[in-house]
């Protein structure tokens, strides 16, 4: 017997309106060939730059890159865990290019970059 599927929904607040992230998630896909187990730097590195970047594939690298703004193609960087900015909803909020966002796969969502490092992999490192 099939088993109704349950999604989880939040609900975010955003200049005084009500966004449903769930509406706007993405997933795109898994681990990508040839990314290790924890892929949140390689997928970062492929989709920013078309290829793996080895030394990327480690998320505190990224903070090599010298700090930003946040802005479209910037990257968000924390302990553990990079994503690349796309659209800025409001506030703190950004729409990001997320690898290994939970699950092992690989979103476009709405996120919070509260708490994290912006740099510019487009300048040189």
């Amino acid at each position: 017997m099939a088993h109704p599927r349950h999604h989880l929904h939040r609900i975010v607040y955003v200049s005084n309106a009500m966004v449903s992230l769930a509406d706007n998630d993405r997933v795109l896909n898994g681990r990508p060939a040839g990314c290790p187990h924890a892929f949140c730097g390689c997928e970062a590195s492929l989709y920013r730059f078309g290829r793996i970047i080895p030394q990327l594939n480690l998320a505190s690298n990224w903070r090599r890159f010298p700090r930003a703004a946040p802005a479209p193609g910037m990257a968000a960087v924390r302990s553990g865990h990079v994503m690349i900015l796309q659209q800025h909803l409001d506030g703190n909020v950004w729409f990001a290019h997320d690898g290994n966002s939970g699950g092992h796969v690989t979103r476009e969502h709405a996120v919070s970059i509260a708490g994290y490092t912006i740099v510019d992999p487009s300048a040189a490192r």
